[in-house]
């Protein structure tokens, strides 16, 4: 006998992105609205840095708006997002009274955004999640798309799921207490999204990069609409990666390794930016990109203060190595995501934008940085 389970259904994970300055009070206004149905109870979850400077002062709004709230504090930085803090979280939520009744509300950057979404996908089956972004790097990235992942000790990402906020929110406010290395790291990402999808924006940049770093308004706003811009023209086509989203991951096959291999020394973006730069040279060599926009590219990392040349203390063999465990490998080859020139990206068949390389090309490109 045989039973078929007809479960066919349709989904609206639609979400609402606002850019704004102080957005605190827009936050509590909105929870009091529904904006996570009847929910009266949320866990904000933040960093070490975060908790003083945002973090505490949301969770003390929460509370005064009348609900239910309790403050889940993670160490800052790459090493956190794992899936032994993922437990912690979890565990301390559940000793705190913490069910399926409840919200997750994440304040900070791409590692506090990543993790809180996967405990928000996971606990009690899934529970909706809000995210306050804080950092350039998680407004350009992580608060945007739905990606959520922890890193393990062979790659970063490779273990997660794709699960949609209820709202994000980025208030520019709060990249004016990041530190110059911070919002660099973040400009890797914007730089980044220019490169495959806003020739607008990249010239915009070689124009105002330096802004950025006095938080200009305006520029930081123009950056802001156009960073979310090219992620969302992606994400709309394709949520769960079946294709097109591959893109979005250009210039990391190298980034995360380096990240990886030098046990997060660097920040995302700065390790990101050394892959853009080897991807820009390799893509060079296979005549999808001038030598010209080769160097505009790299002087725009520079500008942005950001590294173009491999640290000495990374190991070139082990980095080639590591590139093995990128998600884009396919049957044990190595695929490239390639930008063709500023602002486009390479197809090489129908929805099919990775191209398959040797070991021997790209070990070359980075024996040179």
């Amino acid at each position: 006998m045989k039973f078929n389970c007809e479960l066919k259904k349709i989904v609206d994970d639609s979400y609402e992105i606002e850019i704004g300055h102080d957005l605190y009070d827009t936050l509590i206004n909105d929870l009091r609205n529904g904006l996570c149905g009847k929910v009266k109870k949320f866990a904000v979850v933040t960093d070490s840095i975060v908790v003083d400077l945002y973090g505490r002062k949301i969770h003390d709004m929460i509370k005064n708006a009348g609900f239910t709230t309790d403050l889940f504090v993670i160490p800052e930085g790459e090493k956190s997002k794992t899936r032994q803090m993922k437990e912690f979280v979890e565990d301390s939520m559940l000793e705190k009274g913490y069910r399926r009744d409840c919200a997750v509300i994440a304040v900070g950057g791409g590692v506090v955004t990543d993790l809180s979404g996967f405990v928000a996908g996971t606990f009690g089956r899934g529970v909706p999640f809000v995210n306050f972004a804080t950092t350039l790097l998680s407004a350009a990235d992580a608060s945007v798309g739905g990606k959520t992942a922890v890193d393990t000790p062979l790659a970063t990402n490779l273990i997660g799921m794709f699960n949609q906020p209820e709202k994000v929110y980025i208030d520019i406010d709060t990249w004016k207490t990041l530190p110059e290395r911070q919002i660099a790291s973040g400009l890797s990402e914007t730089i980044k999204h220019a490169c495959l999808g806003d020739a607008e924006l990249f010239e915009y940049l070689e124009m105002n990069i330096e802004k950025v770093f006095d938080c200009d308004r305006e520029t930081c706003e123009y950056i802001s609409e156009h960073n979310c811009a090219v992620k969302y023209k992606v994400v709309m086509q394709d949520e769960r990666e079946s294709g097109l989203r591959e893109i979005l991951n250009l210039g990391h096959t190298v980034g995360r390794a380096i990240e990886t291999v030098s046990d997060y020394r660097l920040l995302h973006g700065e390790a990101l930016a050394i892959g853009m730069i080897a991807q820009v040279k390799l893509g060079e060599k296979l005549g999808f990109i001038s030598h010209e926009n080769v160097q505009r590219i790299t002087e725009l990392y520079k500008r942005a203060k950001l590294h173009t040349e491999i640290p000495d203390y990374i190991d070139k063999t082990t980095l080639v190595k590591k590139l093995y465990t990128d998600k884009k490998v396919r049957d044990g080859k190595l695929r490239f995501v390639f930008q063709k020139e500023i602002g486009n990206v390479m197809q090489f068949g129908e929805n099919n934008f990775g191209k398959e390389i040797t070991e021997q090309e790209i070990a070359q490109i980075i024996e040179s940085m």
